[in-house]
């Protein structure tokens, strides 16, 4: 039992190293940061570098970019993905295995194949450069239609037969039934959607071009890439685009888990 709690620490410390090292150089002096050999802690630490990014870029309008693009699509997506997943789940239609098969097959292809198209798509009508145009392509995937319809398979017919009973239709069914009791996984999905638009940097890239719509993945690199010798101001500034999601995690683990599961163990 002690030795496999020494391993999990080992592994812990292993997995965890890199982020508080980018945790305490965001600290740190330049000169600290480049020292060789490298060191974990420096002699004197400074704000200066989170002072110096809020300074040089706009980051308030990147991190209102960054919420209304990943809130946006995280309120959408969860919804979508949820009525596809109830669609292929619960209900008889023609060619429902064939269209839940290419469903699938979309989730092989590297976004780089199709990205171009999707842009000349976005710019023939006229969203380039808007909320709406980076919002509406992501509106539902692959993954998040998989891992709702999982969940929806282990539910009883008798919830269903029931309310039908009671005069509902299938839309009421879905919307006052199915959908309270998969707040756990609408939770993993709505978490994993956030982690992933949040984090994003190619996609809003290419469906913005001007500074006042970059996000903090996109903002942040284009600040990097211009001031390539501040390497404090660059991890202070990844640091702050961090935080949400961690805080937003440790509030939404329970649910992440307990979705987790729940949605995987079953076909």
């Amino acid at each position: 039992m002690i030795m496999k709690r020494i391993i999990l620490v080992l592994v812990l410390l292993i997995v965890a190293f890199p982020f508080l090292w980018l945790l305490i150089s965001s600290f740190k002096f330049e000169k600290d940061i480049i020292s060789y050999p490298p060191q974990i802690f420096a002699d004197k630490y400074t704000l200066n570098n989170y002072l110096k990014v809020w300074s040089t870029i706009p980051l308030l309008d990147y991190i209102k970019n960054t919420v209304i693009f990943a809130g946006g699509v995280v309120i959408t997506s969860v919804f979508f993905d949820s009525l596809a997943g109830y669609a292929f789940a619960r209900m008889e239609f023609k060619g429902k295995n064939l269209l839940f098969y290419f469903v699938l097959l979309t989730m092989m292809i590297p976004f780089q194949v199709f990205m171009i198209p999707l842009f000349l798509e976005v710019n023939v009508l006229g969203l380039l450069d808007s909320y709406p145009g980076m919002i509406i392509p992501r509106m539902t995937t692959a993954f998040g239609i998989y891992m709702m319809r999982s969940f929806f398979v282990t539910l009883p017919k008798d919830l269903e037969e029931a309310a039908r009973i009671d005069g509902l239709n299938e839309f009421q069914i879905f919307l006052k039934i199915m959908l309270p009791l998969s707040k756990p996984s609408m939770i993993s999905l709505a978490i994993f959607t956030l982690m992933n638009s949040w984090n994003d940097l190619l996609y809003p890239l290419i469906m913005t071009t001007s500074a006042k719509m970059r996000t903090l993945p996109s903002g942040l690199a284009l600040f990097s890439g211009q001031n390539i010798s501040f390497y404090g101001p660059v991890m202070a500034g990844t640091v702050i685009s961090m935080l949400p999601l961690l805080i937003i995690y440790i509030f939404a683990q329970k649910y992440f888990v307990q979705g987790t599961a729940m949605s995987g163990m079953k076909e």
